[in-house]
């Protein structure tokens, strides 16, 4: 039995497999803290192929963590991909304790946030348990967990001003007008991306600028754009310019650049 006073913090995989290693790390971090319960469910340790458990396996313990009235909050455990794949049946008939909830992740979880935000549901962009295992990942993990005990200011990323969403690029465009996609009317729209060509960066942008729905934003920013592959022969320009070409294209507000992407230093952003 968990201790009931504590507030308790499910860990799922609805993407990749978590290493066992990410996995005690973050546990001797808990229990260090003292703050709070850590339950990993064992099915992020399942592996198919590329996916943590086939689509059916990902699925029901991520509904199974949602249905729980003891879990506080679910805290995605890694990127990669397969999210999508059950994203349409995570969000159906949604259990009433799924809507006391927080939900956190990034990447490929983006999927998952989207839906959950449109749906109602507490989201925020940030660190994942995998994390752990980056240069400094022990500073991405405590970041996490201030912000999913204490609501700490300090895990924040610095500039919000207002209501933000933020997404790895290549998840955005890829969900763009799928039942998924959220309201961007007012917000802040914040992206970043990592191990794309910067050809494929810019192909991203235009299709996300040419959104109705994304032009509606109140600006948009970009965070770090990491692991860059070189491309031949050489695009020419960078991931700032490219952003800023087309957000000016588009009439959308460049508001600069932003702490989150993926590494280490990836900063929280609540969904307004």
């Amino acid at each position: 039995m968990g201790d009931k006073t504590k507030v308790r913090i499910a860990v799922v995989a609805p993407s990749c497999t978590l290493s066992r290693e990410a996995a005690a790390r973050v546990e001797e971090m808990v229990r260090a803290r003292g703050e709070c319960e850590l339950v990993i469910h064992p099915q992020c340790f399942l592996s198919s192929g590329h996916f943590a458990g086939a689509d059916a396996a990902r699925l029901a313990a991520l509904r199974e963590v949602m249905a729980d009235e003891s879990v506080d909050a679910v805290w995605f455990a890694r990127g990669g991909y397969g999210s999508n794949r059950i994203v349409g049946a995570a969000v159906a008939d949604l259990p009433a304790a799924a809507r006391s909830k927080t939900y956190l992740g990034y990447s490929d979880a983006g999927f998952l946030l989207a839906a959950f935000h449109r749906a109602g549901l507490s989201v925020a962009h940030g660190p994942m348990p995998q994390d752990v295992l980056r240069d400094g990942g022990e500073a991405a993990i405590e970041r996490a967990l201030d912000w999913l005990l204490q609501r700490s200011d300090s895990a924040l990323e610095g500039s919000l001003d207002g209501p933000a969403l933020a997404f790895n690029l290549t998840v955005l465009s890829n969900f763009l007008g799928t039942d998924f996609e959220p309201d961007f009317a007012g917000r802040e729209l914040i992206v970043e991306d990592v191990g794309e060509q910067l050809y494929r960066t810019d192909r991203s942008m235009f299709h996300v600028t040419s959104q109705a729905n994304v032009r509606k934003v109140r600006r948009l920013r970009l965070g770090r754009v990491s692991e860059v592959i070189a491309n031949t022969p050489d695009f020419d320009s960078d991931e700032e310019r490219i952003v800023a070409d087309w957000c000016a294209r588009s009439g959308i507000a460049y508001g600069g650049r932003a702490d989150i992407g993926h590494d280490a230093a990836n900063k929280v952003v609540p969904f307004g």
